[in-house]
């Protein structure tokens, strides 16, 4: 689903459609595909890259894997039952996305290599106007599918620009590195977790810089035999579902969790010494809890050392740690995280009266139902403000949405809009995910963690529910939360919130 003969296509393709998709990683292919089961073809998905896979087009570091069992990993529509591996490698997953965009038939919709540049709300034409690095589109609804991890954070530390060697994110990562190189990896999150020990097998020596240790579970992948058959994905599903009890602070799931963490880390690291340096001082999950089975035995290899302390500058090829050690190295990798509770997409979208959404969300993300934002008619947010999961598939969410959103577009077609739901609705959902947040190790675990906005110091990412209840509440869209009746733009009085 790549090359220039898309791109042709989108060049050619109508200046004005029904819905624009931004983004082509699995929520945007998952919609698009619903929309064209439905009946649906006038909408464009735009992607500002050459191919459609999101985070896993973007990631290929050598490692990289989902985290949770593949079996989830797949749209319930369209269920992969071929995974080689509990664990899909990342490549993996990037074909299977490809696969569905091109067996849906999403091709004549793409519009690849085309950036939204800007998007803005006209009241007299109840439309969106969007502008993009391929010229203008006007469409009635607009749903955002960028997805949280797509834009890198790269810290700030002084003498960055001047590193003589190669410095590079592990989300942009130079497929062209060679063996025998002397590495320092920042971080030791996810990726970190997943790619430090392939480069303890290609590198001369790595040095892993550690501002705080990470909760690690045994992760147990491996290959599936042929003709294996594959995990059922509902029991898998209800499974996953039952570990959000674990995310309860102060429960005895929690205190379970962790017991498992710690005797992972006692069996695999036999010296007190270091294994005082990887034990985290908060709870299990508070942090996105981490599954590897290869991380501790490859940091207590001869060639890997780790810093238990951050980088504080760059001091020509020299890393420079904050207990004031220094290593020389020829390559500089940023496993450094993505900009999440405060989206880059929301300076590009303007609303009623022209205030921008990053403007809304200037004390946290705030939503109704995780999905539409009140003073944003007809906008839809996919894997958006509390729309991640702690515990399971981000998928359960995101197919959720997926049907809100389709019968909002059916209830469009029925009774007109614009639909722009109510401030009192977003007010009173943003206090329910406050209130049942406020129990949860995400706020109550002793942790720094992305999942939490830093300033307003609100969960703002993740659902603090069982993937099954999110569905069962919101995977049917309901008009009564909108405050803008189909008969307000023909001179009707306002419905009422609720």
């Amino acid at each position: 689903m790549t090359g220039t003969a898309d791109q042709r296509t989108a060049a050619a393709a109508p200046t004005d459609v029904d819905v624009a998709v931004v983004g082509a990683g699995l929520a945007g292919v998952g919609l698009g595909a619903r929309l064209r089961r439905a009946g649906r073809t006038g909408f464009a998905v735009l992607e500002r890259a050459d191919d459609v896979g999101g985070t896993w087009r973007d990631n290929v570091y050598p490692g990289v894997a989902c985290d949770i069992p593949s079996a989830l990993y797949s749209y319930s529509f369209l269920p992969q039952p071929a995974w080689s591996r509990v664990f899909a490698p990342g490549a993996e997953i990037h074909r299977y996305v490809q696969d569905v965009a091109r067996a849906e038939g999403l091709a004549p919709h793409l519009r690849l290599g085309t950036a939204l540049t800007g998007a803005r709300w006209h009241d007299d034409e109840a439309a969106w106007h969007l502008t993009t690095s391929r010229g203008p589109l006007t469409a009635r609804a607009l749903v955002t599918a960028v997805g949280r991890l797509s834009e890198p954070r790269v810290p700030d530390l002084p003498g960055l620009g001047g590193f003589p060697g190669r410095v590079f994110h592990s989300a942009r990562w130079d497929r062209d590195l060679p063996a025998g190189l002397r590495v320092g990896v920042v971080g030791t999150g996810a990726s970190a977790v997943q790619l430090v020990p392939e480069l303890a097998r290609r590198a001369a020596s790595v040095v892993v810089l550690q501002r705080t240790p990470p909760w690690v579970l045994p992760r147990g992948d491996r290959a599936y035999a042929p003709g294996e058959p594959r995990p059922d994905r509902a029991a898998l599903a209800e499974e996953a579902d039952r570990l959000f009890a674990a995310r309860l602070a102060g429960s005895p799931a929690e205190a379970e969790l962790r017991e498992r963490a710690e005797a992972h880390l006692r069996a695999q690291v036999p010296d007190p010494a270091l294994r005082a340096l990887l034990t985290p001082d908060y709870a299990v999950g508070c942090k996105r809890a981490l599954f590897s089975d290869d991380w501790y035995p490859a940091l207590q290899q001869p060639h890997v050392t780790l810093e238990a302390s951050a980088p504080v500058s760059v001091d020509g090829s020299v890393l420079v740690a904050a207990s004031g050690a220094r290593y020389e190295v020829d390559v500089l990798v940023l496993a450094t995280g993505f900009e999440t509770t405060r989206p880059p997409f929301a300076h590009l979208v303007a609303g009623r009266d022209g205030q921008l959404l990053a403007d809304h969300w200037a004390d946290g993300m705030t939503s109704h139902a995780s999905t539409v934002v009140h003073g944003f008619p007809n906008l839809f947010v996919l894997d958006g403000p509390n729309a991640g999961l702690g515990h399971h598939s981000a998928l359960e969410v995101i197919e959720a949405q997926i049907d809100y959103v389709l019968g909002a577009l059916d209830h469009l077609d029925r009774v007109g809009g614009p639909l722009e739901v109510s401030a009192a609705a977003e007010a009173a959902y943003t206090r329910e995910i406050d209130r049942r947040a406020a129990d949860t190790v995400w706020l109550r675990g002793g942790c720094r963690s992305w999942y939490v906005d830093e300033r307003s110091g609100r969960l703002t990412l993740l659902w603090p529910g069982r993937a099954a209840e999110y569905r069962g509440r919101f995977a049917r869209f309901d008009p009564a939360p909108f405050a803008r009746a189909a008969g307000h733009a023909a001179g009707q009085p306002e419905a009422r919130p609720f």
